[in-house]
């Protein structure tokens, strides 16, 4: 049972972690310098929501298969599942500094690939390339951070893990947005991530392992090293005594059985416990739906009735940078008010924001724009389904973007885009036509009196997930488990995370098309309702509390419903209690 120094957390903490900037600041670039994987990860599960707009644009196959767009999002998904399932043996065997360098060559050979795509089916196998490295620098980096940082601070440097995602998120908005004119947009938007891999790497090469994994291999000297910068030398003799009975500990467990098996972490009631925790919430972030809006949340903004790319990538930047300053809200809260009280407060939230967004939804595809048929040169491309259909008369936007012989799009008014409109046939000569007459072209969304009010609801739901349930998951897994299962146990909820990742991105698209965005939100809002339920109920609060001490806490109790007190009953404890 790993150790730790016997503080309490409290409000402090968010000054005491950025004090360390002249006080100590060689945590700090431990902690940034591992944190741009997190950057990294951001960034490319961010960038491909605007480069898809685009790669539709190039791609014509692509444009009109929804599986297909669906597909170059997932596979990096797909990538994130295998790397996150080896990255945690790899990080017990070959230690966390390896497996983030490795992940930083991944990284850049898949840019590099995808940049040079000269069609969907290379830029898939880039897609995959990047995953892997997501994958293993998902769960690599905050554990990095986790074993290299004081306990009083832990939750708030591994915080900045979260915030980097969000910054790399929002940075590959920005870079939508610059690129937009750019010959080859979507080429340069995907491979400039090839740069802060490049970066990392370097950097990373210049730093040490976590001293945690160099004491478990028996490198204690080095890790003795180590220890010293971390900690202040009244602190530094304690840490070095409690983790020698750690693995001491772990040794002689070792003995009684040789292999971590899946039956053996299931067996040992503190490991299963906080597997149920870790694991459940990693699933519930994805299936919250957070990831249809930072994946898709250009083309949601676009079925809110915004019609061009551009806007709907500017409209897009501010859910990004939502999300970035909602990570800053969480390194405050997250040793001041505890892990529980966030994912609670972010999950309320949650379900009121998917409740607006179905409402939203409901009402903009229940009172679409009518179709009229107009004397205007536009009149000779006039969908097929609308001209032969017997009851024309009760056709609207969404009717005629659902016609698929051929696909259709609608040309509305400039003037007033919610007056009727033209249902024309979806080219790209028709959509130039339509906008020289300074009309407006919508082939993934209709106009709507409502679009506003979707992006507010979009606005509160990155709002109150940010801080909570986009970074808690993260912190809880990074602490929840005894030092020898760690890597596996870390693993093994990365890789949850990444599967449920997978179901959600493969299907958004699809399900939006099956049974409406808003049945889609509503679904994600139930889900999320359960969510809360599983919180209030399995998670428990690990606020400034030494690993060892979490360990005491999962083995006396499983069910955790407690979360308003300001202190655990084992905070309370007087020390060697």
């Amino acid at each position: 049972m790993e150790g730790g120094i016997h503080g309490s957390s409290d409000g402090s903490a968010f000054k005491e972690c950025f004090s360390l900037a002249w006080r100590n600041p060689y945590v700090l670039r431990l902690a940034f310098s591992a944190g741009i994987g997190g950057f990294l990860f951001g960034y490319d599960t961010g960038v491909i929501s605007g480069a898809l707009l685009y790669i539709r644009d190039d791609f014509k196959s692509v444009d009109k298969s929804t599986v297909l767009q669906e597909t170059i999002v997932s596979m990096a998904i797909a990538g994130a599942i295998i790397g996150a399932a080896i990255g945690g043996w790899m990080n017990d065997r070959y230690g966390r500094r390896t497996v983030i360098l490795m992940a930083d060559f991944l990284f850049f050979i898949g840019a590099v690939v995808m940049a040079a795509s000269p069609g969907p089916s290379l830029l898939i196998v880039g897609r995959v390339f990047v995953g892997l490295g997501v994958g293993m620098a998902s769960m690599t980096s905050p554990l990095y951070i986790s074993e290299a940082s004081p306990p009083k601070i832990r939750g708030a440097l591994v915080s900045t893990n979260g915030f980097l995602i969000t910054g790399g998120q929002f940075l590959s908005y920005l870079i939508n947005l610059a690129f937009t004119k750019a010959p080859g947009t979507w080429r340069w938007m995907l491979g400039v991530a090839g740069l802060p891999a490049l970066l990392q790497f370097i950097l990373m090469f210049l730093l040490p392992e976590s001293p945690r994994w160099l004491y478990r291999k028996g490198r204690s000297e080095e890790a003795e090293r180590i220890l010293r910068k971390i900690y202040s030398e009244n602190e530094v003799e304690m840490e070095i005594r409690d983790l020698k009975e750690s693995v001491e500990a772990e040794i002689k467990e070792k003995e009684a059985s040789e292999k971590i098996s899946l039956i053996q972490l299931l067996k040992t009631k503190t490991v299963r416990r906080g597997l149920y925790a870790g694991v459940g919430l990693q699933v519930f972030q994805q299936f919250v739906g957070i990831n249809t809006v930072m994946y898709y949340s250009p083309s949601i903004v676009q079925l809110a009735g915004f019609a061009s790319n551009e806007t709907a990538l500017l409209l897009s930047l501010v859910t990004a940078g939502l999300n970035a300053l909602g990570s800053i809200v969480s390194i405050y809260f997250i040793d001041r008010t505890g892990r529980k009280k966030l994912l609670v407060i972010s999950l309320f939230g949650v379900i009121i924001s998917l409740g607006i967004l179905s409402a939203v939804f409901h009402e903009t595809t229940s009172h679409s724009p009518l179709v009229s048929t107009r004397n205007t040169p536009l009149k000779a491309y006039t969908c097929p389904d609308y001209s032969f259909a017997s009851n024309s008369a009760s056709w609207d936007c969404m009717k005629c973007l659902k016609a698929s012989s051929p696909d259709c799009g609608f040309c509305a008014l400039g003037a007033n885009k919610l007056f009727p409109g033209e249902c024309l046939v979806a080219n790209d000569t028709v959509k130039d036509l339509c906008h020289n007459e300074d009309r407006l072209w919508y082939t993934r969304g209709c106009p709507s009196r409502f679009g506003w009010l979707a992006l507010i609801g979009l606005a509160l739901y990155i709002i109150f997930f940010s801080p909570g349930m986009g970074t808690v998951p993260w912190i809880v897994n990074s602490e929840i488990y005894p030092l020898r299962y760690r890597g596996v146990c870390g693993g093994i909820a990365a890789t949850a995370n990444w599967i449920s990742n997978l179901i959600v991105a493969q299907s958004f698209l699809s399900l939006t098309q099956s049974i409406g965005t808003s049945w889609t939100f509503l679904i994600f809002g139930l889900i999320s309702v359960v969510a809360l339920l599983f919180v209030l109920a399995c998670v428990p609060e690990t606020k400034g509390l030494p690993i060892e001490e979490i360990e005491q806490m999962l083995e006396k109790r499983g069910v955790h419903f407690k979360f308003w007190d300001k202190r655990t009953d084992l905070l309370d404890k007087p020390q060697g209690a």
